[in-house]
């Protein structure tokens, strides 16, 4: 955080009177991304699957958290039905998700809607996210507030950020933050509210804050206050079966599912891809072993830096992952075919990964490579062009 002193001098009789300076405080990194990493570290901490931000603007967050390998459903609420629609592309799949699929599917989904309507779809969250929210809702809106958030929806945890308004003489001017918000509180009120809904819902609260103040003013607290609730488990107070499927409000306005690991299609590309480098680095090896050491001397000499970068370029394994390779079937040769066991590519852990059992591993690969004979190995051509000439 950085402080900016702004000069300002009035004229009065001839002579300058000195006006007191106000000091701009500039946070770095901005106050707003500091809310968004508070929220991604908790996630890091917490891995929930299920996490829903109300009142989402323009998908931040939401593409913030979106990385996460933990995270399988993303929603975002919020009552400005255009930002969503103009903002929603953002979280589309990049060329490279498709490259390289995420381990667990990823649903990201945007509502039109309010925080105080209540929708049967994010019942069972595990994070709810409501960054510098509360403060815009009216009396009537706050008092709905934790009778949907905390009654209703009762996910795992609830985050509320709000402005501190103890800091705002620190600022230029004193008002109000944004001319939307219909109230700000100080620590003391934010507290008080924040025990009464913890403790009327079952939750336990604790309480921190981001942008911290400049020296010389600690005693106004952060600049954004936050309370963290965390649903006590002893007394569940989700609503009955036949509640929880009769509230469907919020229009949708964006989809997307994230290409993933456990769809089948992505599995195979995946799969079928480590495999033939697995399969080509195993056959390349075996067709230098056996040239003449004379023949091999001049092509590496030839092809020195080929060969470094292919070195370079081959998987680190630890001891227990080379044990296991090696103890595997080895490669053989019959005939101008090359074989490679099954049982030696699920040796290798990037196999391994997306493979239970050999059963699994044939079924994948059933549609991309040739077997031998009783399926035990999966059959190539020994020399490719290049070395035939």
């Amino acid at each position: 955080m950085e402080e900016r002193n702004l000069e300002s001098n009035n004229t009065i009789d001839g002579n300058f009177e000195e006006v007191t300076v106000k000091k701009v405080i500039e946070f770095k990194p901005p106050l707003y991304r500091q809310r968004y990493y508070f929220v991604k570290n908790l996630v890091n901490q917490h891995k929930p699957k299920k996490v829903a931000d109300l009142g989402c603007g323009d998908a931040s967050l939401l593409w913030l958290l979106k990385f996460h390998s933990c995270i399988e459903l993303l929603v975002g609420v919020d009552i400005n039905e255009d930002k969503l629609k103009w903002k929603g592309s953002k979280l589309s799949p990049f060329l490279g998700d498709f490259l390289s699929p995420r381990d667990l599917d990823l649903t990201i989904f945007l509502y039109h809607g309010s925080a105080v309507e209540r929708d049967s779809r994010l019942l069972g969250f595990d994070l709810i996210t409501c960054i510098e929210l509360i403060e815009h809702l009216d009396p009537e809106d706050l008092a709905r507030f934790p009778k949907v958030v905390f009654g209703y929806f009762s996910p795992a945890m609830v985050i509320i950020s709000t402005p501190n308004i103890e800091f705002n003489p620190l600022f230029p001017t004193v008002t109000l933050r944004d001319s939307d918000h219909k109230f700000e509180w100080n620590r003391m009120q934010f507290q008080t509210w924040a025990l009464d809904v913890a403790n009327l819902y079952n939750y336990s609260v604790e309480f921190t804050g981001v942008g911290e103040p400049p020296a010389g003013s600690e005693e106004v607290g952060y600049c954004t206050q936050i309370g963290i609730f965390q649903k006590n488990h002893a007394m569940p107070s989700n609503p009955c079966k036949s509640e929880q499927h009769s509230e469907i409000v919020y229009k949708p306005i964006f989809t997307v599912t994230y290409p993933s690991l456990q769809q089948k299609r992505f599995r195979q590309l995946v799969l079928t891809n480590e495999v033939f480098r697995e399969v080509q680095s195993m056959r390349r090896t075996f067709v230098q072993n056996l040239k003449p050491p004379n023949e091999e001397s001049a092509k590496s000499e030839d092809t020195g830096l080929s060969n470094a970068c292919i070195t370079l370029l081959k998987p680190v394994f630890t001891e227990a992952e080379k044990n296991k390779i090696e103890k595997s079937p080895a490669p053989f040769c019959i005939g101008n075919n090359f074989y490679v066991p099954l049982e030696r590519l699920l040796a290798y852990p990037k196999v391994n990964r997306l493979c239970e059992n050999i059963e699994v591993l044939k079924a994948l690969l059933a549609d991309s490579v040739v077997l031998n004979s009783d399926g035990s190995a999966l059959k190539v051509d020994l020399l490719d062009e290049e070395e035939i000439y």
